[in-house]
This record gives C-alpha cells, structure tokens and sequence, in this order.
C-alpha cells in the first residue's frame, strides 16, 4: 500500500516524517513524501521514499503582493495536490504540520482519503488547525490545550517519533550527583543568545564550594563563544562550548540538569531519556506554543517552567543552589520525567496509519 507523507520542508516537520516513512517501509508499505521545494535539501533523509514538490505559501511574514497571491498559490498546491493523489491512489496521508502540509491534506480530505495529522506539541499548529475538523485523526504527543477539533474523539495520544539514537538511550540510569555536577545548557540548533547571556552571570552567583563542582557543556552562537569562554574560565569553572553538539542524546544522558528551550522534539528528548530540566519557553514562538510543552514536563513533576522575563541570573543561582543541594530530588525528578515519554511513538504512529487503513 502506498501512504503519502506531507510536510513543511524544515527539520521540525520532516524529522518525524522520517522516523514514521522507515518504520511503514520496514513493514512493506511504498512512501511518498508531498512537501515544498525546501524539502529537495533532505532526499536523503528518505532514503526508498519517493519526493513530490507541491506548490504552497503561508500567510505569514510576507510583503502585500505574497498575501494577494498566497491564496492562488494554495489553490494551485490543492490542484496539483489532487492530482497527484489521485495518480498515487494511497490508502492513507498523514500530514506533519508547516503549511505545505495544507493543500496536500485539503486534497485528501476533499478526495474522501484516510488522513491524519501529528502534533508534536501541546498545542495544535496554525496549519494543523485548519486541517483539525477534517481529518480522521488527530496523533497527539502531549495533551492538547487551548485549540481542540469540534470531535475530540479523534485524537489519539501516540506520541512524538524520536530518532534511534535517542530511543537507544530511553531511561537511562541516572546517577545522582555526588562530585562532579554536569550541566547541559543548549537552546536549539542555532543556539539561545539569552543562556549567553544570563547562564554565565547566573553561575557566577553560585557559592564558590559549587561552583568548583560544575562541569558545564554549553552550546552557544558563533559570535558569543569567545566572551562566554572567557567569562567561566575567569569563574575556573570547567565549560565545554560548542555551537553545535552531534551527539546531543548522549550529552543528555550525561548531564544531570539541563537547562533548554521547550521545543517539542527538546521536551520529548528529555522525557524519553528521563532527565531533570529547567524549560525557557521562547517567548516569541508562533502562538507561544512552547510555553504549553514546559507546563507539561512540569505538570509530572520533571522540571520547571520558567518564563524568559523570570530568567534572571539572580533566578537561575537561586533555583540551582536549592536543586544541587538536595541531588535526591534531582533524580525523583528524573523518573517523573519519564512518566511522560513514548518512546514507541514511531510503532503507535505507524499502527494508526494501518488503521486508518484498514477502516477505508
């Protein structure tokens, strides 16, 4: 059977499109991954799947000629997108989110297809929204708040797909600081200019018996890794920096509190290998979507939730004098984290997909 996969062309949308296409060929199914012509960077992230480019615009951060043709351009990614479906004749479509996911899925709901759209954060997308009360069902990740579909029946908690490497380190043992204290700060791919910033002043703050503990990997922009250097190495505080770590899942498994974003994939990465976090929500994300993700590690007692403007060095020394002091609770809270993950997300996504299928 073949099963069309749409999704907008970034990391975010078609990582776990990835995870989902190579369990659904390990089970015989042919994978067709509809998305823009972003998504011709990551043919090799599909390696067996077919890659259709499908015309589309979003309605955001766009001069006034790209909103008078945005909607033409839609129209024209739903005919395409019709078109290519009904070449294709799939037994299902599951859309990733990122809005050249929409006239794929608007194709397929309109073509009377079994459809499905994943949201891997606690709050439903602006693309997914549209699509919310058309599609059969709805794979959720966290418990989704404030934006639901008129039918909540729909929704099926499969969780996020995770990559292998993060899978392999599901639940690994945490080991309750005695020595050392490791500290992971990171704040996605391009770093956080506001841990650059605060991190160091913050650590600075800390008693000196504390302070000569740490053991700290921070990623860090380019442009701030000279004067972050200089600041923990006038502390003597040992610093690891990087602007960016491959081994990121290993560097979790390591560390014994991270402080993060709360992206989606970040927040499901830190339950599934079941670590302590200190989640600053970007405060500037579409629809604060990050903020419902922190409250949810938070609400099983794996973290804390807390604001950009509350992240004050003064705030940050405070909440790690208190955590490193009582390093039992560290750990409790290394096991609450794990309360919230899924690490069979790809499985339960995949037995939906077939599912779906099944009941066309």
């Amino acid at each position: 059977m073949t099963v069309v996969l749409a999704a907008g062309g970034t990391g975010g949308h078609l990582f776990p499109a990835e995870a989902l296409a190579g369990e659904l060929m390990a089970r015989g199914h042919k994978v067709v991954v509809m998305t823009d012509k972003r998504g011709t960077g990551y043919g090799d992230v599909f390696p067996g799947a077919e890659i259709a480019i499908v015309p589309s615009a979003a309605f955001s951060d766009r001069s006034i000629i790209g909103l008078m043709t945005a909607p033409f351009e839609i129209l024209a990614g739903i005919a395409v997108s019709f078109a290519k479906l009904k070449k294709l004749k799939p037994s299902a479509v599951v859309g990733f989110g990122g809005y050249p996911s929409v006239p794929v899925m608007l194709a397929a709901c309109l073509g009377g297809l079994p459809t499905a759209i994943l949201s891997p954060d606690a709050l439903l997308g602006r693309a997914n929204r549209l699509l919310m009360n058309y599609v059969k069902a709805i794979a959720a990740n966290f418990k989704l708040v404030r934006f639901l579909p008129r039918n909540p029946a729909k929704i099926v908690y499969t969780g996020n797909p995770m990559r292998p490497d993060v899978i392999a380190l599901h639940a690994a043992p945490y080991e309750v600081p005695a020595g050392s204290i490791r500290l992971l700060v990171f704040g996605g791919s391009q770093g956080a200019r506001v841990f650059s910033e605060r991190v160091p002043d913050g650590i600075d703050r800390l008693p000196e018996p504390l302070k000569a503990r740490l053991e700290i990997v921070q990623q860090c922009r380019p442009e701030d890794l000279d004067g972050v250097r200089r600041v923990y190495a006038r502390m003597h505080v040992k610093a690891e920096l990087a602007p960016f770590f491959k081994d990121m899942p290993q560097r979790i498994a390591d560390a014994h509190l991270v402080i993060a974003r709360a992206g989606a994939g970040t927040v499901s990465e830190l339950a599934c290998i079941g670590r302590p976090a200190i989640l600053v929500p970007l405060p500037h994300a579409l629809d604060d979507n990050q903020t419902p993700n922190a409250q949810a590690l938070a609400d099983v007692g794996g973290g804390w939730r807390l604001p950009q403007k509350d992240f004050t060095p003064e705030k940050l020394a405070a909440m790690l004098t208190e955590a490193f002091a009582d390093p039992q609770s560290l750990a409790k809270r290394a096991a609450a984290a794990l309360t919230l993950a899924k690490p069979d997300a790809t499985r339960a996504l995949a037995d939906l997909v077939e599912k779906l299928e099944g009941a066309r």
